[in-house]
């Protein structure tokens, strides 16, 4: 018996009359929101409008869940195509099931589409929003222990996690394992905060900063992976996720390399974003008209104090001569 251990939600969804509330919808509504805040307080600082994060979000978010959703069934398709499976599921992601990978790549389709309609750079938009897409990702990770999903292998340790449910063929599973959902959730964060800071120290722009975040996450998913038991394909006797963050990675850290010294620093302000530019226009005038009026005051203030030098002398004459007059001579 355990002494201690992460205890498993007994239910993942509660119902609200006929409308069903399901907890991994409402872990990946949270992650959305909280990437688009993180990333719209990037973009502003960057010298973006306020809104555009979010405008572009209504593009990048469903692409991600439908490219998400694709990679998963492509790559477990046998859970859904395979005699006496039904192909209906493959429909319900509110059950879990969405690929990173996937989201990434068609959510940056839908980014791209959105960044053509406000007319801003994709790398750009890119880098703002990336450390934001860290923590939803480790907002999601929670939606799988709602879930009692893609945890790890049977452990002693005292942060194992108590799964206790039955499957889709009747088998029950009951046991302590290591909880793969924590490990990513935790990871997760560490990347956010990696790249905040580096972005911070290094000035990366021109999507490096995304790069970073991409190689970083790559690192860990490769060792959480290792820890997984559910069933995935293998290739050479790694998982295919494993073969997947190891071709991701060297890509990210080429595109590091490769844009680091060709385009080195960060995009200027007024190339991001088109409708910040009558906001950082209005601010450059108020910057001018200030320091113009502060200088032409300082002018002024000059020629009064040099007309009252210049008087003093002569008011002294005056007086002196005055003083000369009214002197009894000897």
């Amino acid at each position: 018996m355990e002494l201690a251990y992460i205890p498993s939600p007994s239910r993942g969804v509660i119902h609200l009359g006929p409308i069903p509330l399901r907890a991994y919808a409402f872990c990946i509504i949270i992650g959305v929101a909280v990437a688009v805040w993180l990333g719209s307080k990037r973009w502003v600082a960057r010298g973006g409008a306020k809104h555009t994060v979010g405008d572009i979000a209504v593009w990048a978010v469903p692409f991600g869940l439908v490219g998400g959703r694709l990679y998963h069934v492509i790559t477990d398709h046998q859970l859904y195509f395979d005699p006496g499976q039904n192909p209906w599921n493959a429909f319900k992601i509110w059950e879990g099931g969405l690929g990173i990978w996937g989201a990434i790549a068609l959510g940056a389709v839908g980014a791209w589409i959105g960044c053509r309609r406000r007319g801003v750079p994709l790398p750009a938009y890119a880098d703002a929003i990336a450390p934001g897409i860290a923590l939803a990702q480790a907002c999601g990770r929670w939606g799988n222990w709602f879930n009692q999903e893609l945890y790890g292998k049977a452990t002693t340790l005292p942060w194992g996690l108590h799964i206790h449910k039955v499957n889709p063929d009747g088998t029950v599973t009951d046991g302590i394992f290591q909880p793969t959902f924590l490990y990513e959730s935790i990871w997760c964060v560490g990347v956010a905060f990696l790249v905040l800071w580096a972005d911070r120290r290094y000035k990366l722009g021109h999507g490096r900063a995304f790069a970073l975040y991409v190689a970083a996450y790559t690192v860990g998913r490769a060792w959480i992976e290792y820890l997984r038991i559910d069933e995935a394909h293998h290739i050479l006797g790694l998982r295919l996720n494993d073969w997947t963050s190891i071709v991701v990675f060297i890509g990210a850290v080429a595109y590091l390399v490769i844009v680091g010294k060709k385009r080195p620093g960060r995009e200027a302000p007024d190339s991001i974003d088109p409708d910040a530019r009558p906001l950082l226009a209005e601010a450059e005038a108020e910057i001018e008209t200030g320091t113009e009026t502060e200088s032409e005051a300082e002018v002024e203030t000059g020629s009064e104090a040099a007309a009252a030098t210049e008087a003093e002398p002569e008011a002294g004459s005056a007086d002196g001569q005055a003083s000369q007059e009214r002197r009894p001579t000897s």
